[in-house]
C-alpha cells in the first residue's frame, strides 16, 4: 500500500488486492480533508466498491485508520531490520537514513496521518502508540545499545537518549518541506551525530 497520491484514475493492476486499493484511496482522501473531512461512503465511491463491500474488510472508519499507520509502521519496521545488517553503527545509520531519503514521501505522509490519531478511541491510539515504540525507537534503540557494548558510541548518555537524539537531527529529512540537497545534508547530520556520540577514542 502507498501513501502517495495516485495519478489519473486507471484500472488497478492485477496484482493489487482490494484492501490495497482501499488502502491506497483512504490515504489520498485522509491528507486532503482529514480524518473527520471522510466518510466511509466517500473511501467507498473513490475505490469502486460498495459501502457493504468496504465494511466487509474494515468493520468501521477507525480500523481502515489504523490499518494505514499500520502499514506506515511496518515500512519502518522493515528500515530497522534493512539497517541492521550492518556490521558497525556508522554503516547501519548511513542505511537507514539512505532508506528515510528514498520513502520521504511516504514518511511524510505516514507524518501527517499520524497527526490525525488525536481523532481515533484512546483505547486504539494507546495500542497503536505502543507498538509504535515497541518497533520503531525501540528498534532503533537496539541497534545504539549494540552499538555502545561494542564499544562504537559513548557510554555516558543512555541507549534512549541517543536514539532521540538521531531522530532529532534526521527529523528535517522527512518532515516539512524537502531540503535542497538532502543526501549532502543527511551527511552532514550524520556526521554531527557520530562525532559527538562516538566513543572517546586514546
Amino acid at each position: 500500500m502507498s501513501f502517495l497520491p495516485p495519478g489519473p484514475r486507471a484500472a488497478p493492476p492485477p496484482t493489487e488486492s482490494t484492501r490495497d486499493r482501499i488502502q491506497t484511496e483512504a490515504a489520498r482522501l485522509f491528507l486532503a480533508s482529514g480524518y473527520h473531512g471522510v466518510s466511509m461512503r466517500e473511501v467507498a465511491e473513490a475505490v469502486g466498491v460498495t459501502k457493504p463491500a468496504l465494511y466487509h474488510h474494515y468493520a468501521d472508519k477507525e480500523a481502515l485508520f489504523l490499518a494505514m499507520l499500520d502499514g506506515a509502521l511496518a515500512t519502518l519496521a522493515r528500515l530497522v531490520e534493512h539497517a541492521g545488517q550492518g556490521r558497525e553503527i556508522g554503516a547501519q545509520l548511513r542505511t537507514l537514513i539512505a532508506d528515510l531519503l528514498a520513502t520521504a514521501p511516504e514518511q511524510r505522509a505516514g507524518l501527517q496521518l499520524a497527526s490525525e490519531l488525536r481523532h481515533v478511541s484512546p483505547e486504539r491510539r494507546a495500542a497503536f502508540e505502543t507498538e509504535y515504540r515497541r518497533v520503531w525507537m525501540g528498534g532503533l534503540t537496539a541497534l545504539i545499545e549494540q552499538a555502545a557494548q561494542r564499544g562504537e558510541l559513548r557510554r555516558d548518555l543512555s541507549p534512549a537518549v541517543l536514539t532521540r537524539a538521531l531522530l532529532a537531527l534526521t527529523y528535517p529529512l522527512v518532515s516539512g518541506p524537502p531540503v535542497p540537497d538532502p543526501r549532502a545534508t543527511a551527511e552532514a547530520l550524520l556526521s554531527i551525530y557520530l562525532d559527538g556520540a562516538a566513543s572517546a577514542r586514546e
